[in-house]
């Protein structure tokens, strides 16, 4: 085994840090690829690429044209795109996914991951969420989804071969995330069960033949958190991988609960990655902690840079976001060079297709600024979870003005003038030591940016009221730019995560 795999050492998780969950996994030659669920937002399915398992880059998103995806705008945030599973075979990539919101199960196609990917190939026999797809020797092609059930698939064309049958109902409540791998001797069924929120965890069974019948292993579940005071919670959906040196991993979501009781992760479910070693044919899941014991091992991803963005591209880059959709004529950095440029649609956040660019939040701590030109309209940052959970700091010709939205209530939190012109909008995101059972996870602070860096802070938040488990859903904080009326431009985008000690 080669130091680069060595699985008696932990990683430094997560892997992929923020709103990145549901991970699924397959390696060509040294070359890892992943892919994550994106639910409500456009374009979908990011896509991701790793030498090591651990320093991923974002190489595209799957689904970046309407004909592949359709969100439509009556249906609520955490719709949208479900769970996707992505093997290679026979040459190709294959992407198989649940769009709840629209077409039921989708499967895609591409020669290389960044893309392009095919037009979708529907499913319609194929029924229930989070489809995966395994190829047996003798190339029949079979679909598990959540349940668990199964059916036979020709997957060129997406009609179902004979009828689905139940093949394991696991050990816990809502049996979800299947994924069947051919490993040695055995078939063998990967789920999750107990829910996706602190009861989550991973169980296997094993089987002679894909269709099974399928052994339950007797350390079920073979990973979970729940009922411990770990600070990776919520851990589940998984998916295994062989490296090239013949270890074994396992990629998953959990997620970072923070401040006082109950605990509220506000990131999302994030990826994280942990060692796997075999034991009379079962896997054994390795230590899955934030930080590896010291000294630091080779698996350790390296500092992360400040991220800006100075829209100097013809297109946006993979890791921009819309709301459901993104049409051209509403968000371009072609209309002025060197700028992006948001035209509004709707009065404001609350509204389900806003004219939004934004990124996922990855860090617990971190600053983030924008130059914005609301002469033409009316605009500015602003960090979204939903529709009814948002904070914002809004320009105007000559003002400035933080809101936030929480559930029914939208309230001004503070105000400034400023100069009639382009102005530097600001927040920033601090973390809360626990002071009581109800200290929040976090601080946002909204401001403006002087000339001279000196930022005013023209209103504070707690953060809790963006987390999951105030507002529900299956999502992680998006930070991003908008326009509410008229014509907003922004020149460029900065977000710089800080380092906690």
């Amino acid at each position: 085994m080669s130091d680069q795999h060595r699985t008696e050492s932990t990683v430094t998780n997560p892997v992929i840090p923020g709103f990145h969950p549901d991970p699924s996994i397959c390696r060509v030659g040294g070359d890892y690829y992943l892919v994550c669920s994106s639910f409500e937002y456009f374009p979908g399915i990011p896509v991701f690429h790793s030498r090591d398992l651990v320093n991923w880059t974002q190489i595209g998103n799957a689904l970046d044209r309407p004909s592949q995806l359709r969100l439509p705008r009556d249906q609520p945030s955490s719709g949208g795109i479900y769970a996707p599973t992505l093997r290679h075979h026979d040459g190709r990539f294959w992407l198989i996914v649940t769009n709840v919101s629209d077409s039921g199960n989708l499967l895609f196609t591409a020669t290389d991951p960044a893309g392009p990917w095919s037009d979708p190939i529907l499913l319609p026999g194929v029924h229930g969420i989070d489809p995966d797809l395994a190829w047996d020797e003798d190339g029949t092609c079979w679909c598990t989804v959540a349940g668990v059930s199964q059916v036979r698939l020709d997957p060129h064309t997406g009609e179902t071969l004979g009828e689905p049958h139940k093949v394991w109902s696991g050990t816990a409540v809502a049996p979800e995330a299947p994924h069947l791998y051919r490993i040695g001797d055995y078939w063998y069924l990967l789920i999750a069960e107990g829910g996706t929120e602190r009861g989550h965890g991973v169980s296997i069974a094993r089987g002679r033949t894909p269709a099974g019948p399928f052994e339950p292993c007797p350390a079920n579940p073979i990973l979970t958190h729940r009922s411990t005071s770990n600070p990776i919670q919520n851990t589940g959906h998984a998916d295994l991988v062989q490296a090239p040196d013949g270890s074994w991993w396992m990629v998953l979501l959990g997620v970072r609960p923070g401040g006082g009781t109950p605990g509220w992760h506000v990131l999302g479910r994030e990826t994280f990655l942990a060692p796997v070693e075999w034991v009379d044919d079962w896997p054994v899941v390795g230590p899955l902690s934030l930080e590896p014991p010291a000294p630091a091992w080779p698996l350790r991803p390296g500092p992360t840079p400040p991220i800006r963005d100075d829209f100097d591209h013809a297109e946006l880059q993979p890791c921009w976001i819309s709301v459901r959709e993104r049409p051209a004529q509403l968000c371009t950095t072609k209309e002025r060079s060197g700028w992006l440029t948001l035209h509004a649609v709707g009065a404001s956040l609350d509204e389900p297709d806003p004219a939004f660019v934004g990124r996922r939040q990855q860090h617990l701590s971190c600053a983030v600024r924008t130059l914005v030109d609301p002469t033409e309209g009316r605009g500015g940052l602003a960090v979204r979870l939903d529709e009814q959970h948002h904070y914002e700091i809004e320009a105007a010709t000559g003002e400035v003005k933080v809101y936030a939205r929480i559930g029914p209530l939208r309230t001004e939190v503070g105000s400034a003038p400023v100069p009639v012109g382009p102005v530097v909008l600001g927040l920033e995101i601090t973390p809360q030591p626990p002071q009581g059972p109800r200290t929040g996870p976090d601080q946002i602070a909204f401001g403006i940016e002087a000339p001279d860096g000196t930022f005013t802070v023209l209103g504070e938040l707690d953060g809790r009221y963006l987390s999951t488990e105030v507002a529900g859903g299956f999502t992680g904080r998006v930070i991003g730019m908008y326009a509410a009326s008229g014509t907003v431009h922004f020149d460029w985008f900065d977000y710089h995560p800080h380092q906690l000690s």
